[in-house]
């Protein structure tokens, strides 16, 4: 019995024989050619293709998995779309008379890069989407079939080094009991896909996991980021009764899903979404959210080539709004800028992005970027419960600077006419270390924090979440960042306001009975994971959570505090 370390993906346990899913690397020669236009016409032709593939795949995943993951082939057919990409393949092959293939890898591995250096864990982890769509058109024009689930008879629990998403679609679901990756992280997107299927996965593994026998018997325990090659008796027997206990408590908690998250001692917390565009509302209303704790808006300037104008951004704005009537949404401005360089911005280059010129800092310097939507936010806002948040805030000034020009929008707005609500809460997200060291500070300053601990963690333990190879230093349940939580959440309860929590730990099942003790008010995560965690809130009190975040609070690091909660909290161990 030997066991493998990665990291959580989705929790739950799979016991099953191993399948290998490799796919062969595909190679070609750079070179020029000789007939530019027949070039970029083969280019088109397998284009083209692709589109006609990705129709049919996008309605497979539909009736397969749902709408979610058929959306992201319909982002797919977008990209094979985009203008500045076509341009810019157009321009290699044309003006400098490069192959098809090169010219594709060329526009696409830059796009690529683009978005891996994105601060925002899901806008980042889109650059294996802009792959996967490359790779599909260079295996058509290389004339390479796809077929790396031939052997998959059994269900099985699926050993890759990573997988995209025309992978994963390829996949008999019936068959996959699981996944186990060498590469990816917590937004990777069979992270996405795994807990969409409810279905248990470890990313970020050993190498030595590709060189388990076909066939092997294998025991995945996602909540606890392991694989087990070759488990005993008595680890599939305790596995087992897990597996009854985790199904009985996932019916339920999708049954009651649209019921209040409250202890077994009647303490209230509130449980809302995480979404990205406008089709994630319906995402989010299906699974029980009670509002929005984080509006990305960065989709309305990743997917076009200019930059939205006030009335563009109102009209997706107010659709949100008007669609969660009184519940809240709460809107964080643009959060761009440095590490996420946009063909029509002229940023400059930077030597480290992630502690650059970008977010809040960007907007404040870019009024012309800035106002236009706060205008369209603060018309938005009219009948509805809208929030507005700014993100990365690293000083006092910061925010009154911001909040002046939100205030000038609004005497603006008035001016000519325009309803604007008459009260609107303004806060500001916590990820840096120094506004939640002066926490107390800023809590006079603004209605509520928002805490995004995928970067506060990353900047606390100055390990870059991107990196694989620190993956395991950076994690949220490391008690530095708890303590910052609770000095967050200390600091705006004794000035009468509200903390919420949008990172990814807000719905980890094991962060949820130490947030609850440390007194977190709302927690905001993916759609799917609200179900589950509203009855994990169901089955807690509010004293033994309190109990379970002091002790917590007094361990050394990450892993004793996630065994602390396994032990103490038996409804997280899925």
């Amino acid at each position: 019995m030997k066991s493998f370390q990665g990291i959580t993906a989705s929790s739950g346990i799979a016991i099953g024989p191993a399948f290998h899913f490799h796919r062969g690397d595909l190679y070609f020669e750079r070179h020029t050619v000789t007939d530019p236009a027949a070039e970029w016409t083969r280019l088109k032709v397998a284009l083209a293709t692709a589109r006609q593939q990705l129709t049919a795949v996008a309605a497979r995943a539909k009736a397969e998995s749902g709408k979610e993951e058929a959306d992201i082939f319909e982002a797919h057919i977008l990209m094979l779309e985009d203008p500045d990409l076509l341009e810019t393949m157009q321009q290699a092959i044309k003006g400098q008379s490069l192959n098809a293939e090169a010219a594709l890898q060329d526009a696409t591995e830059n796009y690529a890069q683009l978005l891996e250096t994105l601060d925002d864990e899901y806008f980042g982890a889109r650059a294996a989407d802009v792959r996967d769509v490359a790779t599909r058109v260079l295996r058509i024009l290389l004339g390479v079939a796809e077929s790396p689930t031939a052997g998959l008879l059994i269900p099985s629990i699926i050993l890759a080094r990573d997988l995209t998403p025309s992978d994963t679609v390829l996949l008999d679901k019936s068959l996959v009991l699981g996944f186990c990756t060498v590469e990816g992280g917590a937004t990777s997107h069979t992270a996405i896909l795994s807990r969409s299927l409810g279905l248990p996965a470890v990313v970020g593994t050993a190498p030595e996991v590709l060189e388990i026998p076909p066939g092997a018997t294998l025991a995945l325990d996602g909540g606890a980021g392991t694989l087990t090659l070759e488990p005993g008796e008595a680890l599939i027997a305790a596995y087992r009764r897990r597996q009854t206990a985790s199904a009985t408590l996932l019916t339920q908690a999708r049954k009651d899903a649209y019921a209040p998250a409250s202890t077994r001692d009647g303490h209230r917390v509130e449980v809302v979404a995480n979404i990205g565009n406008v089709a994630g509302v319906a995402a989010a209303l299906e699974a029980g959210a009670e509002g929005v704790g984080l509006l990305r808006t960065e989709f309305l300037y990743l997917e076009q080539t200019h930059l939205p104008d006030e009335e563009e951004q109102y009209q997706a704005y107010r659709a949100i709004v008007e669609a969660f009537g009184s519940q809240p949404v709460i809107l964080r401005t643009l959060d761009i800028g440095g590490d996420k360089g946009l063909p029509y911005l002229d940023l400059p280059h930077e030597m480290n992005p992630f502690l650059g010129f970008r977010a809040i800092r960007l907007c404040l310097a870019r009024p012309e970027i800035f106002k236009p939507q706060l205008r369209a936010a603060l018309r938005a806002s009219v009948g509805g419960n809208l929030k507005i948040m700014f993100p990365m805030v690293a000083t006092v000034a910061e925010v009154r600077a911001a909040r002046t020009i939100l205030e000038e929008c609004r005497a603006e707005l008035l001016a000519e006419g325009q309803p604007v609500a008459e009260e609107i809460e303004i806060g500001i997200m916590v990820e840096i270390p120094a506004t939640a060291v002066l926490a107390e500070r800023f809590a006079t300053e603004v209605d509520f924090f928002s805490i995004g601990t995928n970067d506060l963690t990353q900047y606390t333990l100055a390990a870059d979440r991107t990196n694989a190879l620190v993956a395991a230093l950076g994690s949220a349940f490391q008690p530095a960042v708890l303590h910052l939580v609770r000095n967050v959440i200390t600091a705006a309860h004794a000035e009468g306001k509200w903390v919420g929590l949008c990172g990814e730990l807000a719905g980890d099942p094991l962060a949820i009975p130490i947030l609850l003790g440390l007194g977190l008010d709302e927690f905001s995560m993916n759609p799917p994971a609200i179900p589950l965690a509203k009855q994990i809130i169901r089955a807690l009190t509010l004293e033994e959570t309190q109990k379970l975040a002091r002790a917590a609070l007094a361990l050394d690091d990450a892993e004793a505090v996630q065994e602390l909660v396994k032990r103490r909290a038996p409804a997280v161990n899925l």
